[in-house]
């Protein structure tokens, strides 16, 4: 295989794996918005963190797609879902977030099987904080499942505030 077919296959799958971080900067910013809005300050702000990191990683891939002579994609992979209740948002996003481990990690396979160690490194950098975003998910919906309204209690009226300089949920140590 040329160069120009290896640098294609890589391309691909950052492009596809930047179309997934877009529609979850969507998924999760409108996450931010509706759980601000029932007066979980504390889980909006984290909700927005993570969104940033969405954010940090769509970038990335973008830039390595530019480095590699193709064209970042702009469409995000598929519709935000809306109007999600609290206790639903949490195992959704779990689910959305172990997809994007299982889809990178074979995006990672594609850019090894290509020699494009760079494009792989950025993968697994990425599949990392990923699994720091399951991890919050899943705690959280344990809390609310086995807490429910009580768990919920103790958030409401919490502070959505990011503060002045936002640099996303994991650059905060995964504890803003």
């Amino acid at each position: 295989m040329s160069m120009p077919e290896k640098r294609t296959k890589v391309i691909e799958v950052l492009n596809k794996a930047r179309s997934m971080e877009l529609q979850s900067i969507y998924q999760y910013m409108n996450q931010h918005y509706n759980l601000d809005d029932m007066d979980y300050g504390e889980l909006a702000k984290n909700m927005k963190l993570i969104a940033i990191d969405e954010m940090r990683h769509a970038e990335m891939f973008a830039e390595r797609v530019k480095e590699l002579g193709g064209e970042p994609v702009s469409e995000p992979a598929g519709p935000v879902i809306k109007g999600q209740e609290v206790e639903k948002i949490y195992p959704f996003d779990s689910g959305e977030e172990d997809s994007a481990i299982n889809s990178y990690n074979q995006f990672l396979h594609v850019c090894q099987e290509n020699n494009d160690n760079t494009s792989a490194k950025i993968f697994e950098d990425i599949i990392d904080e990923e699994w720091k975003h399951k991890s919050y998910f899943d705690n959280i919906a344990e809390h609310i499942s086995k807490l429910g309204a009580s768990y919920l209690a103790t958030i409401a009226g919490t502070s959505a505030s990011t503060g002045g300089t936002t640099k996303g949920f994991v650059i905060n140590g995964g504890n803003a």
